[in-house]
């Protein structure tokens, strides 16, 4: 398929579907007009890399963890998989952690700006004469 199907069929952009075959998440065969060409399994492999990046990964992590799908066989890459999938969630939960924390804060500033407005609302209305 051309990549324009693979964009319907995937909902990813043409550009996005270029980007990863540069960064060498996708691959794709070339006509003779230059035109590329993806198989069927590109599909899978496009929902799957969107997830990663859904889940905050970089490409350049894609991209060290999908020789896992593909060799699952090799117990170097899938070590190596292993701890980088690891090292990504324990990144991962230090980051839910600062955004709890920052949360947290902001509820803070929250409270206090209620607990004013509430006061200026309770204040008399000053009159002119």
């Amino acid at each position: 398929m051309r990549i324009g199907e693979l964009s319907r069929r995937t909902g990813v952009s043409s550009r996005s579907l270029r980007y990863y075959e540069e960064q060498g998440l996708l691959t794709s065969s070339r006509s003779d007009a230059g035109q590329r060409h993806y198989s069927d399994t590109e599909v899978e492999r496009v929902s799957l890399i969107r997830q990663l990046f859904d889940a905050g990964l970089s490409s350049r992590v894609i991209a060290s963890v999908l020789p896992c799908v593909e060799t699952p066989g090799d117990s170097d890459v899938v070590d190596e998989a292993f701890a980088t999938m690891t090292r990504e969630r324990d990144r991962i939960g230090t980051e839910i952690a600062r955004l709890i924390e920052t949360r947290d804060a902001l509820d803070v500033v929250i409270e206090a700006n209620q607990r004013h407005r509430a006061a200026l609302a309770a204040e008399p209305v000053a009159r002119s004469a």
